[in-house]
Formats: C-alpha cells, sequence, structure tokens
C-alpha cells in the first residue's frame, strides 16, 4: 500500500504562491491515478486537482487558471503549485488518488490571510 506524506504548506497572503508536495511511498505510485483534496474547517472534502497516469489534468472550477498539479513518477512525488492565492483557499491539503482508497496522510494546513 502506498503511504502519502504531504509539506509545503503554510501562511500566505492573499495574492501569494505556494508549492505543495506529496512523497509517496512504495513502486506502485506511478500506476495511480492522483489527486489533492482540501478540508476546510465546517466544510465538505473538495477535490481540487486530479492527474492520471499519463498526466492528464483536471481542475475544480472554484481552481481552475490558478493551482497547477503535475507529479514526477521517477520521485514518487505529486505537486500542486498554486497561484493568486484567495482566503477562501484556506484547508488542510491532502494528496490521494481521486476517490480517496488510498491510505490518508497528515495533510498540510494552508492559510491565505492578511
Amino acid at each position: 500500500q502506498v503511504q502519502l506524506v504531504e509539506s509545503g504548506g503554510g501562511l500566505v497572503q492573499p495574492g501569494g504562491s505556494l508549492r505543495l508536495s506529496c512523497v509517496a511511498s512504495g513502486s506502485d505510485f506511478k500506476t495511480y491515478a492522483m489527486g489533492w483534496h482540501r478540508q476546510a474547517p465546517g466544510k465538505q472534502s473538495e477535490l481540487v486537482a486530479t492527474i492520471t497516469t499519463d498526466g492528464t489534468t483536471g481542475y475544480a472550477e472554484s481552481v481552475k487558471g490558478r493551482f497547477t498539479i503535475s507529479r514526477d513518477n521517477i520521485k514518487n512525488r505529486l505537486y500542486l503549485q498554486m497561484n493568486s492565492l484567495k482566503p477562501e483557499d484556506t484547508a488542510v491539503y491532502y494528496c490521494n488518488d481521486p476517490a480517496g482508497f488510498l491510505t490518508w496522510g497528515q495533510g498540510t494546513q494552508v492559510t491565505v490571510s492578511s
């Protein structure tokens, strides 16, 4: 089973940028479609970006044009470049397959505030 560890979150002002990383253990990473999910207090979890095994990407309307998902199958890493951040992007961000079937990591907190 793939183990996931997220990093790269922090406090950023509105309009700023962050790059999240997710490292996956095991040799099966390249066989999984992956995604970034986020959980804000009092809100339902949201799948904000996905990437297939061949690199096709998809985005929620709420982040389209601002976030970019990518993956490095050699390094077993998943990335999320987040630009033009807004206060409503504040959440804990998790990497997982789009359906959330893998074991969840601890997530990384992103706070957008002035």
